[in-house]
């Protein structure tokens, strides 16, 4: 008997305005979605998004974060 198992993973991302690095842990389910994440490293938040872990610092405003958003939303990926 075959049980799957949610799959948690230590990644490091860079935030989506200025590119600083954080540490953030993600679950993924064993076909690999995205269940859920969290910044595990000070001074930074996660951006919501479906398919991948997005992480802002938390210095930065609303504009600068819905600015990227804006422009992925012109670049989608295919």
């Amino acid at each position: 008997m075959s049980t799957s198992k949610n799959k948690n993973v230590d990644e490091i991302h860079g935030c989506i305005v200025c590119a600083i690095l954080f540490n953030v842990l993600a679950v993924y389910t064993p076909d690999g979605k995205l269940l859920d994440c969290t910044v595990t490293s000070p001074g930074g938040h996660i951006v919501s998004d479906e398919r991948r872990p997005l992480v802002a610092c938390d210095s930065h405003t609303a504009e600068e974060i819905g600015a990227y958003k804006r422009w992925k939303s012109q670049n989608v990926e295919s």
